[in-house]
């Protein structure tokens, strides 16, 4: 039996009018059909990259070909196309999925076993393209690493490593690719102590480590005096106000957030302490809130000074890029080789901290998701950070989990990786990784599960805690064993917010 691909004779040669494939019978018209469909969404493809072609010129010359990639699959994203995944799963062809990477050179290759004549162009990814470009983008950001098949360790620097060489040292033995320092705590004296522990490691051992250094962002703090106590108690209501209002008044808490009651509406959400106290703006008053206490989920049901606040379902005019940021800049331009910016919102923040920096500086940017506004729009700020030439995301799961809530935690952060595996952006899974292991020596299982789903992203974060070496040794051996298998699970595609949003733009 002859194999052929062409349209008028599918597949295979023979005399009949069906192919006989899997038990089932498929007729000539179906398969047309089918190539069809494809068709029509290769032609949708297209013109969305010559719609949005302004954000494609303005891209770094090297992102340019993994934009258009974004483009392709933003438009597939927008569209439900599970009915057809079954068709081409069930006709023994490739379901799409699994092929953020190079999404039109995907459909293009089916198209062909279909008969279609069209060639994957060179502009276009096909499996091995995209999988070179993606492992180059990762070796630019992140250096080269010793173990393959494990994602990038990232380790957050406590303020004792400063003082610890043999510790640091040890961390970079154990499979530390990249040290993070958090600009929000200690000052440049302590975090240039921690880098020279990190340069003679790595001349010692002649092992590598990139330095990354986080912008603290702005401070959504709780303000009571130290030694202050605000209890709580569900159906009971307090004040919420802003610093200068704040007079240490009954049942008020005070907010680092200026003119916080002019940036609230009635029936909007306050979270305080990681989302352990839940409250509802039940009116606005003169300088301050009235907050009805939906949920305490602690055994210490008051509030105390410097706690989290969120806000997740209002939007307040407070810059990413912050005044104390700025000061920090020039130190992480000397010493680092990737800044993270935090609270991402839109664009505009990341236009900022372009600006500060300067058209000619190679710092790596790395965004920070971790609001709902940043999820929403995820592809603009991807298009926007692209005009560098080497970006990341960091899915910062601590203040994102809060905000958008933790039953959508699982959803929100594949889309994240699958929309920055389009764009072959190479993305850090952080926060609370296998911190029961860090803090207290043993793991719970439900957090090795976790430590396993991050495989599917490039690099992984831990925290500091007292037992980071043996966190880091578990971490490595649990992705050496799921490494090789998340690439096997299939997807179907129903129409992705984020893509929907964006292609109506």
């Amino acid at each position: 039996m002859k194999i052929l691909f062409s349209r008028k004779t599918p597949i295979i040669t023979i005399a009949q009018s069906k192919i006989r494939l899997a038990n089932r019978t498929i007729t000539m018209k179906e398969l047309n059909k089918l190539a069809e469909e494809l068709d029509k969404i290769d032609s949708f493809m297209l013109k969305t990259v010559r719609d949005f072609d302004n954000l494609i010129r303005e891209v770094h010359p090297s992102n340019k070909k993994n934009a258009v990639n974004l483009l392709h699959y933003l438009a597939l994203r927008s569209l439900d196309i599970r009915e057809l995944q079954d068709k081409l799963h069930s006709y023994g062809l490739s379901s799409i999925s699994s092929s953020e990477s190079h999404i039109r050179g995907q459909l293009l290759a089916i198209s062909q076993r279909l008969g279609s004549k069209k060639k994957i162009p060179s502009n276009v990814f096909d499996f091995e393209t995209s999988k070179l470009s993606l492992a180059q983008k990762s070796t630019e950001l992140f250096g080269k690493k010793e173990k393959e098949l494990v994602p990038y360790i990232m380790v957050t620097f406590d303020t004792s490593l400063a003082n610890d060489y043999e510790k640091v040292k040890s961390l970079l033995q154990s499979g530390m690719n990249v040290a993070r320092i958090n600009c929000a705590h200690d000052d440049e004296n302590v975090w240039f102590s921690m880098i020279q522990h990190i340069k003679r490691a790595e001349k010692i051992t002649g092992l590598t480590c990139k330095i990354y250094m986080d912008l603290a962002g702005p401070k959504i703090r709780t303000i009571l005096k130290k030694k202050d106590k605000l209890p709580v108690e569900v159906g009971h209501s307090i004040y919420l106000t802003d610093e200068e209002n704040f007079k240490a008044q009954k049942h008020t808490v005070g907010c680092t957030v200026p003119g916080i009651a002019n940036q609230l509406k009635t029936g909007e959400m306050v979270l305080f302490d990681d989302g352990l106290i839940e409250t509802r703006v039940d009116s606005i008053e003169l300088n301050k809130v009235k907050l009805q206490v939906l949920r305490v989920s602690t055994k210490k049901p008051y509030l105390k000074a410097e706690k989290g606040i969120n806000f997740p379902t209002s939007v307040l005019s407070l810059p990413a890029f912050t005044e104390y940021d700025k000061t920090c800049l020039p130190f992480i331009v000397k010493h680092a080789d990737m800044v993270g910016l935090s609270f991402v919102h839109h664009k505009n923040d990341i236009m900022l901290l372009h600006h500060a920096l300067g058209r000619n500086n190679k710092l790596a940017l790395i965004i920070k998701i971790e609001t709902p506004e940043a999820v929403k729009n995820l592809p603009e700020l991807l298009f926007y950070g692209m005009r560098k030439k080497n970006i990341g995301v960091m899915i910062a799961r601590g203040d994102l989990a809060v905000e958008i809530g933790f039953e959508r935690m699982s959803e929100i952060q594949e889309e994240i990786l699958w929309i920055c595996d389009a764009a072959h952006v190479p993305v850090i899974w952080a926060t609370q990784v296998l911190e029961t292991l860090n803090k207290s020596g043993i793991a719970t299982r439900s957090e090795v599960t976790d430590a396993a789903h991050a495989a599917l992203a490039d690099c992984v974060m831990l925290n500091k805690g007292t037992h980071i070496i043996q966190a880091m040794e578990t971490l490595q051996d649990i992705l050496i064993r799921s490494g090789g298998h998340h690439v096997k699970k299939r997807y179907t595609f129903r129409p992705l917010t984020i893509a929907s949003r964006f292609m109506t733009k």
